[in-house]
């Protein structure tokens, strides 16, 4: 006896339904007004009800996907969601709506998530921005804003993008990374570690300098922990995502400008601002403009032990880049001056890269250690030496001591760092071989 064949289920429209469901709950929400607390249980309680009203069956997978998807939309980000809450994902890149990139590893990968539309796109960006009091459309094409998880978030529409809206979110490790932790990754070694964190208590003025995605402000953050906690930290940001774990901690971060164009507060007022809260430590994000000027100033004026990041892809190109930043300051101050102040004022340049292979390492430990004619002197302490790349495509280098001891050592000294001579790359057996 033949038994009769199941009857197929018949899907319904996927995206009718979603775009049905969200339109019900949204509508119910408007209606309830739930407090914040409340709003996430309430949408989950109103997507049971709305479906089971549509006295649809579908299959179990299918119905899990739909209801993913539309707490994404309604609670999340939309598609990108499942790579925010990805913690191997460390940056993800959307390149319009159907391109979603992201990196994993060190390494750029295309992933299959797509945007229905270039709206739906321009509505995950509005969710991300109109919270923060930002704005952006046809006569605010750009912005910088950040998640409430600490992840920095750059967005971009048209006419400035001419394939359609673009989104980068770069997401930060929710656990703080320690100095022991970048040892364990290979991204310095337990001399240069050693050495970096007497600078840093030892109130050296400080630049990290890197390429973009090179690790700059994780390295910021791992110095920065080095800070006592009896000194009172001001920082400055353009999106606020540096974490530190000092308690007297004052975070300022710059505003954007109203409809009309008014009212801006920039990095450059910040810190002025910050020379009159009476900081023993000014940590600035980011420098990129005038305010290095203003950092230089307040560096050479009793402010010690001040710590920033620039884009730069080596210590000389990041001595180049501040004359330049400082000449944006309109202060008409010869190229001489400038270096002068350069020379005075900064310390130390930690040089961090991102190398072929994708790993992260601080490349180079350089002092700056005076002027010579119209030359800013540099002595490399530490330096990365590559030498080969194997079948994987993984960097082979060491890092490694130069032999050389900064001119700084008696401020180590003074601040309680004898700092042992092999450090350096002193030989015990040099040491030992009594002289002549």
């Amino acid at each position: 006896m033949n038994r009769p064949s199941a009857e197929p289920i018949q899907l319904p429209d996927k995206k009718k339904l979603k775009a049905y469901l969200i339109t019900t709950i949204t509508r119910a929400l408007e209606s309830a007004q739930p407090a914040l607390s409340e709003r996430n249980q309430l949408v989950q309680q109103y997507l049971q009800e709305a479906f089971a009203s549509t006295k649809l069956k579908l299959p179990e997978t299918i119905r899990a996907q739909l209801f993913r998807e539309i707490l994404d939309d309604i609670l999340g980000y939309g598609p990108i969601q499942p790579l925010i809450d990805d913690p191997e994902i460390s940056e993800i890149m959307v390149n319009g709506a159907k391109k979603v990139f992201v990196e994993r590893d060190g390494k750029l990968i295309k992933s299959n998530i797509v945007f229905e539309s270039d709206q739906q796109l321009l509505n995950v960006i509005e969710r991300i921005v109109v919270p923060l009091g930002r704005r952006i459309d046809h006569d605010t094409p750009t912005v910088d804003a950040r998640l409430p998880d600490g992840s920095r978030v750059n967005a971009v529409v048209p006419p400035v993008a001419i394939d359609g809206p673009c989104i980068t979110i770069r997401k930060f490790k929710k656990e703080k990374l320690s100095i022991q932790n970048l040892i364990e990754y290979g991204s310095l070694t337990k001399d240069m570690a050693e050495f970096i964190r007497a600078c840093v208590i030892a109130r050296l003025n400080i630049v990290i300098s890197g390429g973009t995605g090179s690790g700059k402000t994780t390295l910021l953050n791992v110095l920065s922990s080095f800070i006592p906690e009896d000194e009172r930290i001001v920082t400055i940001e353009d999106a606020a995502e540096l974490k530190l774990q000092q308690e007297h901690v004052v975070r300022l971060e710059t505003k954007t400008p109203n409809v009309e164009g008014k009212f801006a507060v920039t990095t450059r007022d910040l810190v002025r601002n910050a020379l009159r809260m009476r900081p023993d430590r000014i940590v600035v994000g980011e420098v990129r403009g005038g305010e290095a000027l203003d950092m230089l100033q307040a560096m050479n004026t009793g402010h010690d032990g001040s710590l920033t990041t620039l884009h730069a892809n080596s210590p000389r190109d990041a001595i180049s880049r501040l004359e330049t930043m400082c000449l944006m300051a309109g202060m008409d101050l010869p190229l001489k001056v400038i270096r002068e102040q350069i020379a005075s004022a900064i310390d130390v340049i930690v040089q961090q890269s991102r190398l072929k292979d994708g790993s992260r390492k601080v490349t180079s430990i350089t002092e700056i250690s005076g002027m010579e004619g119209d030359t800013v002197v540099m002595t490399e302490i530490f330096k990365f030496e590559q030498t080969s790349i194997d079948a994987d495509g993984k960097v082979i280098g060491e890092l490694k001591p130069t032999g050389i001891r900064p001119f700084f050592t008696p401020r180590l000294e003074v601040a309680g760092f004898k700092l042992k001579p092999e450090i350096f790359g002193a030989r015990l057996s040099d040491m030992l071989t009594p002289r002549r």
